[in-house]
């Protein structure tokens, strides 16, 4: 699966290349001198609307590695992950955020689409939810660890 995700990134890089250089060609075609002034800033608002569009892949992309790179590294630290999580997430509200700021990582999102950014926003909101779910079960299987250790040593004594 690894290497066919590989394939499929490798495929979808080709395609922004083809895509980008054919909107290129398009904005360059000797057919844009033949066509009316308006038509010809129209297909050109178009063309760099396309080509912004398909440039943002490439922040969207980098976002995720961001954040997955302090997903993979949770089990050894949760504590400085979950504080690298936070600051993500604190990059990409609006509202005054608890703690700092990630500005690396706010310049990459502001680069991503709208829909994007709202995707980004989504999965950090459901790493910290599932973060803190994580946390009070820990607390609370530690909490029953305790408590059956008490009601052992009464019984011993």
């Amino acid at each position: 699966r690894v290497e066919a995700f590989r394939d499929a990134a490798s495929a979808m890089e080709q395609e922004k290349e083809i895509l980008l250089e054919m909107i290129h060609n398009i904005q360059n075609s000797q057919d844009m001198r033949h066509i009316s002034e308006g038509e010809r800033e129209e297909l050109n608002l178009t063309a760099n609307r396309l080509m912004g569009r398909t440039l943002t892949v490439e922040s969207l992309l980098h976002a995720t590695k961001m954040i997955d790179e302090i997903v993979n590294k949770l089990l050894d630290d949760l504590e400085d992950s979950k504080i690298r999580l936070m600051s993500l997430y604190g990059a990409c509200t609006s509202d005054v955020p608890a703690g700092p700021i990630d500005q690396k990582f706010q310049s990459v999102v502001i680069g991503c689409a709208i829909e994007d950014q709202k995707k980004i926003k989504r999965r950090l909101e459901t790493l910290l939810r599932n973060l803190e779910n994580s946390e009070k079960s820990i607390t609370l299987l530690e909490h029953q660890k305790s408590s059956v250790r008490q009601s052992c040593n009464s019984k011993q004594d």
